[in-house]
């Protein structure tokens, strides 16, 4: 501990005042956050990296009672698909997925809106399994194009209805 400054010391035990220095930047190295992001290429079947892509799951959980499906959709399958699309658009914007992801990604296959039948008739065979493979649901999130994800929640445009 150090003595008070009112208190009377000799000249030997007084503190001397020290500079701190800086570290220097050659010799620390980078830190582990300020990296930045991998330059990974964009190739099929890698995805999309995001932080916290579950977390769509669980948002797709709380709204599964608005989506309308067909007897023969699974409601898992269903569930799978949805929160995968979502992790791609949030991964898209490089933040976590949220509702509007999650609701963009439903209005797509039309589960919270009465669909056409264009848009049901694909989408029971697009959405079979996908709860139950890994490799059908990463060829199911490549087969959505990164333009159409990318949609704003008002203005979502059923895949069949798009040219």
């Amino acid at each position: 501990m150090t003595q008070p400054t009112f208190s009377p010391t000799s000249d030997v035990a007084q503190v001397r005042a020290s500079r701190a220095t800086s570290t220097p930047e050659l010799a620390r190295p980078k830190k582990a956050g300020l990296l930045g992001a991998p330059a990974a290429g964009r190739r099929r079947g890698q995805g999309t990296p995001g932080p916290d892509g579950g977390y769509a799951l669980t948002l797709v959980e709380h709204l599964m009672h608005d989506f309308v499906l067909l007897p023969s959709e699974s409601h898992h399958d269903v569930m799978v698909g949805v929160a995968a699309l979502a992790a791609k658009r949030a991964g898209l914007m490089g933040r976590g997925p949220t509702r509007t992801d999650v609701e963009v990604a439903a209005d797509l296959f039309g589960f919270r809106h009465a669909a056409t039948p264009g848009v049901l008739g694909d989408r029971a065979a697009r959405f079979s399994g996908l709860g139950h493979s890994y490799f059908r649901t990463r060829a199911f999130v490549d087969s959505v194009d990164a333009a159409v994800l990318l949609q704003t929640a008002g203005g979502v445009t059923p895949l069949a209805e798009l040219p």
